[in-house]
């Protein structure tokens, strides 16, 4: 994430367990999507006048570009209120999880209907331990690429003879991809002259 996880407590004990749970839950959520750029997370007992039981209130906000916010938020109801601060926090995440994986998909079908029929080039040299390759353009330019300007953290999907689309900028060495799409992944490689190293 660009901006660090940032929680909140209010009459809730921070405590090292708890943190962790939360790392985890969110570094879960970065796996679906890898390019959340914040996440935000409020945890507050509320102040129902109950005699038994401990009611959790969990929020969850999270921005993922280009303009999104989902937001999501789960509480002890009155027939769990005995559910412990661990099922709350379960319980929100699932939520923020299946809403994201939406989400996700919406995301990646409206790119690849946007850019159906604008392959402008393929994956032609693939060095994928040291994280970059080069794309071979349809005008016949050899364009470099690193493992961050893949889009959706798909690096590890590419394959010779992938068909992208991509944005084009000068680099210090030449030209190379600010943004990757995968648009066509075929199951055998097309370019038999590239090698994957």
């Amino acid at each position: 994430m660009q901006i660090p996880l940032e929680v909140s407590f209010r009459d809730v004990k921070k405590t090292k367990d708890l943190e962790i749970l939360l790392q985890k839950k969110v570094s879960k959520l970065e796996t679906i999507c890898s390019y959340i750029t914040s996440c935000r997370i409020a945890i507050e007992k509320t102040n129902q006048h109950q005699q038994n039981g401990n009611p959790f209130r969990v929020r969850i906000s999270l921005s993922i570009p280009p303009s999104h916010k989902l937001v999501v938020r789960r509480e002890s109801s009155e027939g769990d209120i005995h559910d412990d601060l661990r099922a709350v926090i379960g319980n929100v995440f699932d939520a923020a999880r299946r809403q994201l994986e939406k989400l996700v998909e919406k995301q990646r079908h409206q790119v690849k209907t946007h850019l159906t029929n604008k392959i402008n080039g393929f994956v032609n040299k693939l060095f994928r331990d040291e994280g970059y390759g080069f794309i071979q353009s349809v005008d016949g330019g050899e364009i470099y690429f690193h493992r961050n300007s893949v889009l959706h953290g798909e690096f590890d999907r590419l394959k010779i003879g992938t068909g992208v689309y991509f944005h084009r900028e000068e680099g210090e060495e030449g030209p190379q991809a600010s943004t990757l799409q995968i648009i066509d992944n075929p199951n055998t490689t097309t370019l038999p002259a590239a090698t994957d190293q």
